[in-house]
């Protein structure tokens, strides 16, 4: 059982140090902390920056680069937030050592969001990948968890296996990313260095967890967590949004086209967000754990395509105020290609969860004809602000044929797990 327990009403409770023996993986009513949503603020800081970055980017014509910069800061910044989440909803002690190596790992975050213009910056270069900063930003991360892990091993004997492989991995692989910065001499010498170490990260939970024993994660607490970020990741769209209708305004007042970007872009936002928490994931979580890893690894690419979004949202402001290299077709593709992803892997994500079967898959083949349809016709003539209204189509067909017909047959899948 967990040595975290309920404080009666009204009593203080002193945050003196716990034993962490490991929570209780069917703890009731386990809901995020405050400290986790205090945590989660800093990463609106590194998505924000990433996506601010990406955008100025694809203004730039600088489209590969700031594809290849935005999935390296996306990985790092999702990998981060990953790890802590597991490793709290096994072991959160909430006592004073465990309150400051977070804040310690809070302030490693913001050290590597304020390396992302560098990184992104010298990606459009074309040279070497300046990547101190940031890398320095994820080492601290990561020597508090190595820490946390440790400590997780040292008083708690029936997993320590587990632990000490967490902290083994992470070790090993922040050596690695260490040793990067002088080693990479170009682009392709950094991609190839950091898809090792990506590799060695991704292995490190595997082999805890399947090898070695596991931790006492809570299957709705993960849930919960995964779709608290899920939300911030979306207030990119927000902010891409309001970037594009101030950009519309500023240049032409408010008029119909101004008034369809700010029903698109939030309507797309909405939509996206209806289209994620279709599923009752921790219901279906709890009864899989097996599946966490499909869960969690899908969800990083669930997050960048989201924050994406919010960066082609901020490249069609730039577009508007005739700062942008791109064209208006190349322009809506900076949306539409994110929102494909983000559909497509939420469908993978619920087939993964056994509540898709191919039937849905038709619902998805049509918002990808609406994606497609809105590019085309953005380059035959449309105006960017009726082209980006159409993609936010996409996810609302999604949403429409679930509710209308859809819920029935995942429901009838759902109860067959």
């Amino acid at each position: 059982m967990s040595d975290v327990q309920a404080q009666p009403p009204g009593r203080l409770q002193a945050h003196r140090i716990r034993r962490m023996s490991g929570r209780d993986p069917h703890e009731p009513h386990r809901v995020a902390t405050p400290l986790e949503l205090l945590f989660d603020l800093t990463f609106v800081i590194g998505f924000g920056i990433a996506a601010s970055e990406f955008a100025h980017l694809l203004a730039e014509d600088h489209v590969s680069a700031g594809l290849a910069a935005f999935v390296f800061a996306t990985f790092a910044i999702c990998w981060a937030w990953i790890n802590f989440s597991w490793f709290a909803s096994a072991y959160d002690t909430d006592d004073w050592v465990y309150r400051l190596l977070t804040m310690l790992q809070m302030v490693g975050v913001i050290i590597l969001a304020l390396g992302l213009p560098a990184m992104y910056s010298s990606m459009a270069e074309g040279g070497h990948v300046d990547n101190q900063v940031m890398v320095a930003g994820y080492v601290v991360m990561r020597i508090a968890l190595v820490a946390q892990w440790l400590r997780a091993a040292k008083q708690d004997p029936q997993r320590r296996p587990a632990c000490l492989t967490y902290a083994t991995v992470v070790t090993v692989a922040q050596i690695g990313w260490i040793a990067m910065i002088p080693v990479s001499t170009s682009i392709a010498t950094t991609f190839l260095w950091a898809g090792l170490l990506v590799a060695l990260e991704l292995s490190g939970p595997l082999l805890a967890e399947r090898r070695m024993g596991g931790t006492p994660w809570h299957a709705h607490h993960i849930a919960e967590r995964y779709s608290l970020l899920t939300i911030i990741a979306l207030g990119e769209g927000v902010v891409g949004t309001v970037a594009s209708l101030s950009a519309i305004v500023s240049a032409q007042g408010w008029s119909v086209g101004a008034v369809l970007v700010a029903v698109s872009g939030t309507g797309l936002t909405f939509a996206m967000w209806w289209v994620y928490f279709i599923v009752p994931q921790a219901e279906l979580l709890h009864a899989r754990r097996d599946l966490s890893f499909r869960f969690g690894y899908l969800h990083i690419v669930l997050y960048g395509s989201i924050v994406a979004t919010g960066a082609g949202l901020h490249a069609a402001a730039y577009y508007v105020e005739h700062h942008s290299e791109l064209s208006a077709a190349a322009t809506v593709s900076a949306v539409a290609v994110p929102v494909a992803v983000y559909i497509a892997t939420v469908y993978v994500l619920h087939l993964s969860l056994r509540t898709q079967d191919v039937s849905h898959l038709t619902l998805v083949a049509l918002a990808m004809a609406v994606l497609v349809l809105a590019v085309l016709l953005v380059g035959r003539g449309m105006s960017m602000a009726n082209a980006l209204l159409i993609v936010m189509l996409a996810p609302a067909i999604v949403v429409l044929g679930y509710e209308l017909l859809g819920h029935r047959r995942g429901r009838d899948r759902a109860i067959d797990v």
